[in-house]
């Protein structure tokens, strides 16, 4: 039976490497998308690369809670059951902007927007064989912190210290949905992908941090290198009853601080349903 994968952020970096890679392999593989324009183009890329006809494009703006339901909607009706949901698409703002709903943009896409996108498709991944959910993180969460009072920290803003803050929820995020699929089939795991060569941190209105990325690339992995610990964490059957781990190079790591508190990511839990709608 073809299993079924779901990607944010496919049309460029890790997350086309990882829809090609898994095209190839056999899955009917969701590339959801930002950008129409930009993904009709990636997709085209990615038949090609893939040799795979069982690529399909979903716009969805992760930053757009509308969007979002959209999108898991059109999934839905079209997948009853989704064997991988990757949590791939991230962004770095270097000044401080808030999504359709009023969020910090940060915390909003990279966390608010995936934990919506996952909890409308928790059914559709508990129906699988062996659902798992990959949640790309960064060891950018190190210098992060969570303020439930201030979630995204919009009150005082720098960019990477708000970006660590969304990718500290990321683990957190992990950390709790594992214990709520601990009946299921199901996994989550988070991987941090090491210093890969994207678009991310390039501001695509002013093109602002685009010469720094150009002098850094040589040090960077390629999006493919990138994207082979997300794409172990879907496939290998090594991993097949791992959940809640965070891994970087295939290999599970120690969390630190406040990503390894579990009384916070259960209030952090309960806070984000409310900031997405699941509540009241």
């Amino acid at each position: 039976m073809q299993k079924t994968a779901v990607i944010t952020g496919a049309n460029s970096g890790m997350g086309f490497a990882t829809a090609v890679s898994l095209a190839r392999r056999g899955y009917a593989v969701c590339m959801l998308c930002r950008s129409e324009e930009r993904g009709t183009q990636a997709l085209k890329e990615a038949k090609q690369q893939s040799g795979s006809e069982n690529i399909h494009l979903y716009v969805c703006d992760l930053a757009s809670f509308t969007s979002i339901h959209t999108c898991a909607e059109a999934l839905k009706a079209q997948h009853p059951t989704i064997d991988v949901l990757i949590n791939n698409a991230g962004i770095v703002t270097t000044k401080k902007q808030f999504t359709t709903d009023g969020l910090e943009m940060m915390m909003g896409v990279n966390h608010l927007g995936h934990f919506l996108l996952t909890n409308l498709l928790l059914e559709q991944i508990k129906a699988a064989p062996q659902g798992r959910v990959v949640v790309v993180s960064s060891g950018a969460y190190k210098i992060g912190k969570i303020n439930l009072d201030d979630l995204g920290g919009a009150e005082s803003f720098t960019p990477w210290q708000n970006y660590g803050h969304s990718k500290l929820a990321n683990l957190l995020f992990t950390k709790e949905l594992s214990l709520r699929l601990h009946h299921s089939n199901a996994t989550v795991n988070a991987v941090h992908p090491g210093a890969v060569s994207t678009s991310l941190g390039v501001d695509r209105q002013s093109g602002f941090g685009k010469k720094i990325h150009q002098l850094l690339r040589p040090f960077f992995q390629s999006p493919a290198d990138g994207a082979d610990t997300a794409l172990y964490l879907a496939e290998s059957s090594e991993v097949q009853h791992v959940s809640g781990g965070y891994f970087y190079k295939r290999q599970i790591q120690d969390v630190r601080g406040q990503a390894d508190d579990a009384e916070l990511a259960k209030q952090l839990w309960a806070i984000s349903e409310r900031k997405v709608g699941l509540t009241v």
